[in-house]
């Protein structure tokens, strides 16, 4: 039985958006009891007009809070996760682009006066990993990175950053071998499918400027992996990862072994998952 199609896999792991949902922030903010009377009330009511779906109001009564007391840094923290829940990927608008730059520029201004804040420092790598997916940007891929290092050094027991460092990585390698498989194809008039080895001339070009990349992406979903065993998400990129490292190997054999290595993490996965599914069928 050969390997599985490297399309149908890549086809198959959906890309999390990590801006956090509509209420999830808010559940561990909720009410303020710190700072101006008056910026607490504004910032309370912010918070219940955005759980209401009423953001525009929202994002103004957060501005006002913000104004009536500048250390109210879940003012901040609220207005930035409002701008971002407006953010679309990949909507060319510019006031959608706009969205994420003022979610951005909130979530850095936090970071000036408190440089250890997860919130704000996830929330950056978040909306710039959204803000780089479409239309692809590596710069900002690049900066969203630095972000889940940040968190890291704060929180090095954390899975989450090195999960999120390894879905950057896939999603830079990805891109990149995408692209030289498109221009080979057109500079030879031969077709190649992905789940084809890349030619010898382009496999060393990939090898050569990405396997770093590749490495450290493959190292950080192990890391993530050793907090959560179970993560079947980290498991998932793995095994995409392992895919773009067998384009690398110069000898058929070592490609081999990372092929198989990737469709033992996909049957892992569907094991667990299945598993999962016949215990919440059981009868309690």
């Amino acid at each position: 039985m050969g390997h599985k199609s490297w399309y149908s896999v890549v086809a198959g792991v959906a890309l999390l958006i990590i801006i956090p949902g509509r209420n999830a922030l808010f559940a561990h903010l909720q009410e303020t009891t710190a700072g101006n009377p008056e910026a607490r009330k504004v910032l309370n009511d912010g918070v219940e007009a955005y759980k209401r779906g009423r953001t525009d109001e929202a994002i103004e009564d957060f501005k006002k809070a913000k104004d009536l007391d500048p250390s109210l840094t879940n003012a901040q923290l609220f207005l930035a996760v409002a701008y971002s829940s407006q953010y679309v990927p990949g909507a060319p608008s510019p006031e959608n682009i706009r969205y994420g730059e003022q979610a951005l520029e909130q979530f850095k201004e936090i970071l000036e006066n408190h440089p250890s804040n997860l919130s704000a420092i996830d929330g950056a790598g978040a909306i710039l990993y959204n803000m780089a997916s479409t239309p692809y940007n590596l710069e900002k891929m690049e900066e969203s990175k630095a972000y889940e290092k940040r968190h890291i050094e704060i929180r090095p027991d954390d899975p989450e950053p090195y999960y999120w460092i390894g879905v950057i990585d896939w999603s830079i390698v990805y891109r990149a071998n995408k692209d030289l498989r498109e221009e080979w194809m057109k500079q030879t008039s031969r077709d190649l499918q992905p789940a084809d080895a890349l030619p010898e001339e382009i496999r060393r070009e990939f090898g050569s400027k990405y396997g770093d990349t590749v490495q450290e992406g493959i190292d950080s979903l192990k890391k993530a992996m050793t907090h959560r065993p179970d993560y079947d998400d980290a498991k998932a990129y793995l095994n995409l990862l392992y895919r773009q490292k067998a384009d690398m190997e110069s000898a058929p054999i070592l490609r081999e072994d990372d092929l198989k290595t990737a469709d033992d993490l996909v049957d892992q996965v569907k094991a667990h998952k299945e598993k999962e599914l016949e215990q919440r069928e059981q009868p309690q």
